[in-house]
């Protein structure tokens, strides 16, 4: 039995060969994927399945403000620890507003305190310890992730790759907003 599969053996390995062969001469006819970077690039929207760092999404009605209601499911479902989200605190009460309170409270009454505002105060990400998992975006109840088309991000520093996602997203927002009318316009033309 081990003459016949020494036997064998150059068959075996000659057709694996072939195979072989067979792939790369199927690839060898398509034509060329790859990108010359300096002299070519790449548009964000020739890449539909691209995924780069985390971003925020913003109202739609208000795109600077941020659909996040502060909920932390994505910073406690990370597991890089990439995320730091703070809640935006309740507004301090003037002196006025607390004199109510007491008074309604002596009076029996459940007195209307102002709530916290359901949306981050600070929203940081990291983007040197994210391992792109998307576990963020999963598991975010009101959607407010996403990945960004950023194809071209950079930098010399790690301090560079901390982003501030709120400033971000009111950046992209100033970004996106047309000018108002005539605002382009010169004293002289008007």
């Amino acid at each position: 039995m081990n003459a016949i599969t020494r036997a064998l053996k150059p068959i075996t390995d000659l057709w694996s060969l072939i195979v072989g062969l067979k792939i790369t001469g199927k690839y060898f006819c398509k034509p060329q994927v790859t990108v010359h970077y300096p002299r070519q690039t790449v548009d964000a929207d020739q890449l539909d399945t691209f995924g780069g760092h985390i971003e925020l999404i913003g109202k739609p009605k208000q795109p600077e403000k941020p659909k996040c209601i502060a909920c932390l499911m994505c910073m406690t479902a990370c597991p890089s620890s990439c995320l730091t989200v703070l809640k935006a605190k309740a507004p301090k009460p003037t002196p006025e507003q607390e004199a109510e309170w007491k008074a309604a409270e002596e009076a029996g009454e459940k007195p209307d305190k102002p709530k916290a505002p359901k949306e981050p105060a600070k929203f940081l990400y990291d983007y040197t310890l994210c391992s792109l998992c998307g576990t963020c975006i999963e598991v975010c109840p009101v959607n407010s992730l996403r990945y960004s088309g950023d194809i071209y991000t950079a930098g010399y520093t790690r301090k560079e790759f901390k982003y501030d996602l709120l400033q971000r997203l009111a950046e992209q927002a100033a970004s996106a907003k047309p000018a108002a009318p005539g605002a382009g316009k010169d004293k002289s033309e008007a």
